[in-house]
Order: structure tokens, then sequence, then C-alpha cells
């Protein structure tokens, strides 16, 4: 056992994917086409992660974006999100996302022509509307491509996505108000978890110093 205990945290904490550099692993992995595949498309599912973890999604709001979701003057592109429990939201995205989401759509024009803005933006191998059970297991399929199960928290699938994408928000400095607006959280108490979830694990990588021991015997 560690001679220096992990803090406790809470029932509800945040379950990010584990580990520094694996959201990045994840898209690269995943932006490769892999002939295990019947039918490869890495366009659209680097597109399904990228919303995920750089504008903190939701899955039913995933199902929800439309192609005319995103929109906006070069620099200052947006998602407009179908919140949870009706509260629409404005997410700003930037233009390495909102490069995604076009590379996606051209390919999408590739395979089944033009669409309407009002059409569903995210679709399967056959050109309908990706459904619930579908959108999951696209996201475990990534996972497993990318050799990161192990580092998903059980339990949490496509959640530790958006999860990351707060958490990120924390450790960059954002505070519980921006987080809040960000993700579409119902109560400021949820947006402040992430924060002080992120303020445990700061104390407990310094607790664990080992120059900080060594003090104790000065």
């Amino acid at each position: 056992m560690s001679a220096v205990d992990k803090p406790r945290l809470p029932a509800h904490s945040p379950k990010p994917l584990r580990g520094e550099d694996t959201p990045e692993q994840l898209l690269e992995r995943v932006s490769q086409v892999d002939d295990r595949q019947r039918d490869p498309w890495p366009e659209r599912d680097v597109a399904v992660l990228a919303l995920a973890l750089c504008a903190g999604l939701r899955l039913s709001e995933l199902l929800a974006l439309r192609i005319g979701s995103v929109l906006g003057r070069p620099g200052e592109r947006r998602v407009e999100v179908a919140g949870k429990g009706g509260r629409p939201r404005t997410v700003p995205i930037e233009p390495e996302l909102d490069r995604v989401v076009e590379r996606y759509l051209d390919s999408r024009r590739v395979r089944f022509g033009r669409a309407e803005a009002a059409s569903l933006l995210l679709v399967d191998r056959r050109g309908q509307p990706l459904r619930r059970g579908g959108l999951q297991y696209l996201v475990e399929s990534c996972y497993r491509r990318a050799g990161i199960v192990d580092r998903v928290p059980r339990g949490a699938q496509l959640h530790a996505l958006r999860h990351t994408f707060a958490t990120r928000l924390a450790e960059d400095g954002a505070n519980a108000s921006e987080i809040m607006r960000l993700l579409g959280h119902a109560s400021l108490t949820t947006s402040q978890g992430y924060i002080e979830v992120t303020a445990e694990q700061q104390r407990a990588a310094v607790r664990a110093n080992r120059t900080n021991r060594a003090l104790r015997d000065l």
C-alpha cells in the first residue's frame, strides 16, 4: 500500500479518462484507417470523439445535433446544443474542432450526397441517423481500437470524454461558473466538483513529494 493515501473523493466524483496523454492518443489512433473494420470511417469517429472531448457534449446532445448546429464566422464558430432539461446552450469551438467537423461532413457528402442544414449531424454507415445504442457501441469500439480500454473508468464510457473536457477546463484555471455554462450543469455545485477534485489531486501530488517527507527528520 502506498505510504501516501489518495484523497477520498465524493461518491459522484468526475470520471475522466486516466492518463495525461490518453485523449491525444485516442484521437490519433482512431484517425488512422483500421483495415480490420468492414467499412472504416475515421472522419466520423474522430468527429464524435472530438465533439465530446473539446465541447463537452452529452450522448443525448450529440444525437440531437443538426448539420446547422455548427455555425458562426471563421474565428467565432460555435455549436448550439439542445441541452439536458430543456436548457439550450452555445459552446464556442476552436478552428481545430471546426476542421474535424468539416472533414467529417466532406466525407459524408462523398458517401451519401449533400444534406440539408436541418438534417441530423451524425449518421451510421448506411446514412441513417445514429441512435443511442449505435453511438455507445461506436465509442466503445474506438476505445478498443486505440488500446485504452483499461484507462476508461468503469461505467463511464462516452461520459468519460465529457468529464475529461471539464476536468481539463478546471486544471487550466476555469472557474465553476464558466464550467457550468459550458457543460450546461443545472447546479453550480456539480461544476464546483471538478475544481475540488483537481485541488485534491494537486494536494496529493505535493504530499507525495519525497523531499517533503525528508523535512520531517530535520
